[in-house]
């Protein structure tokens, strides 16, 4: 019987991480490195407006941040308006932060040199306050 051990009893759940509510993704679109952090993003040229739209996790597994600019994918105008956004919001400076893959994809991977634990704090204060908005 599916869910059942060879005892009969229920087969439990693994336990939720520390401070993770049931149903709620605790996967993170970033991780930090010696130097900084690395981050996934799902990019949407063209959105209307320069943001940050929360994180998603994709059919894989793997969670981006989502963010949209309004530049349009020609001449690397979006990745530019990407930098600048992804910069404005960890609070670096926009030499700090470049592609490690994605500069034609819509999922980019960047790299966002400095204090880890700051940066990654401002990233996840501006998915939370999308989140909760």
């Amino acid at each position: 019987m599916p869910g059942r051990t060879t005892a009969g009893h229920r087969a439990s759940k693994p336990p939720l991480p520390a401070g993770a509510a049931p149903g709620i993704s605790v996967a993170r679109p970033w991780s930090a490195t010696g130097d900084g952090v690395l981050l996934s993003v799902r990019l949407t040229p063209k959105g209307g407006r320069d943001g940050i739209d929360g994180i998603e996790t994709l059919a894989d597994g793997r969670a981006v941040l989502k963010a949209r600019v309004r530049s349009a994918p020609v001449e690397g105008a979006a990745n530019k308006a990407l930098i600048a956004l992804i910069a404005e919001t960890a609070g670096v400076p926009r030499s700090a932060v470049g592609f490690v893959a994605g500069e034609t994809a819509r999922i980019k991977r960047l790299r966002i040199a400095g204090d880890a634990a700051a940066v990654i704090a401002a990233l996840a204060r501006s998915a939370e306050r999308k989140a909760g908005a």
